[in-house]
């Protein structure tokens, strides 16, 4: 949850290896360690902190060389560690980094892979009969040296409570906009990702490998209408409703969703109305039933079990972690 003034923000160690993907080490930098003025807190909530097995590490095809990091000593230091992928994922880490990951989950650390760094948390033993995601073109080579990992090989992330796998670079992105969400509610994440210019919120279980068509005749994007749904999410929407909007059939849109989004048209209204009841959790209102309906869950009794299958809470519980109000009980 967010820290107040007095506390020390939340620290976030990055393992940069040999051959590590410099897209991946951005990635974490820009979600977790830059300032966040647009927040308008008292002090950062992350602080990022670079850590290298050596003094100097090539990166991906030798793009550069990192120099000037801390050792894998700051490891020992962090609340969440992020291990990121490399190209040469069949080649075993060494010894030292997979120790400091070990050392790092025993005593309670949240851990985190982007991509082919699920290969480093197999190889230390932290994957065996857990679920995982890695990158669609590397998942045959994981099953082959890791068969004891549960890997679904078809989604952007899986969250195992303290080890968290993310299947590619971009789904890194949404790995760490679930980890905003996941700690400082979905208004603050929302803030975020807007000054990410990405996608507030994709689901974990959303496909990988995404075809996205060339239209032949006329633009098919889902952009316009899904503009059109989310400031409608208090009314009750329906599939057949949003394919009439979209002048093509159920089935149809059904398809463009599964094409472009990853998703389906049920899926997608369910997770956006969640987040809005999540954000008017956070800004004070205490009425259950006005929470559901303007929402558009309906009632008090779906919205508890929607708010608590994507977050795990009750609303009063996430009132309670997240809202502005206090800790007060919401009322139906």
């Amino acid at each position: 949850m967010p820290q107040e003034s007095s506390q020390r923000p939340h620290r976030v160690a990055v393992i940069v290896d040999e051959g590590t993907n410099p897209f991946e080490v951005g990635v974490a930098t820009e979600l977790f360690g830059l300032p966040r003025p647009e927040l308008a807190l008292p002090g950062p909530l992350y602080e990022v902190t670079l850590c290298a097995p050596a003094p100097e590490i090539r990166m991906n095809h030798g793009f550069f060389t990192l120099t000037g990091v801390r050792g894998l000593d700051a490891v020992a230091e962090a609340d969440t560690l992020v291990v990121p992928g490399r190209p040469d994922n069949v080649v075993p880490r060494g010894p030292d980094v997979l120790d400091a990951i070990r050392r790092a989950h025993a005593r309670g650390a949240r851990v985190m892979s982007f991509c082919t760094g699920t290969f480093a948390l197999a190889e230390a033993g932290l994957l065996d009969g857990r679920r995982a995601a890695t990158h669609w073109r590397w998942a045959d080579s994981f099953r082959r040296l890791h068969p004891e990992v549960l890997l679904e090989p078809d989604v952007l992330f899986v969250d195992e409570g303290d080890l968290l796998t993310a299947a590619g670079s971009a789904a890194a992105l949404d790995l760490g906009l679930y980890i905003w969400r996941r700690d400082h509610g979905a208004e603050i994440a929302n803030h975020v990702s807007r000054r990410l210019v990405f996608a507030a919120h994709r689901d974990g279980g959303q496909r990988q490998f995404v075809e996205r068509p060339v239209p032949q005749v006329r633009d098919e994007s889902l952009a316009p209408l899904l503009d059109w749904a989310q400031e409608r999410l208090g009314e009750p929407l329906t599939v057949a409703e949003l394919a009439a909007r979209a002048r093509v059939s159920p089935a149809t849109l059904h398809r463009r969703f599964r094409a472009q989004l990853g998703t389906t048209p049920l899926a997608w209204l369910t997770s956006e109305r969640v987040t809005l009841a999540c954000r008017l959790i956070e800004r004070g209102e205490e009425r259950l039933d006005v929470v559901a309906a303007r929402s558009g869950l309906g009632s008090a009794a779906n919205l508890r079990a929607r708010l608590r299958q994507a977050t795990g809470l009750s609303p009063s519980a996430y009132r309670r972690r997240f809202g502005s109000g206090g800790g007060e009980a919401l009322v139906s």
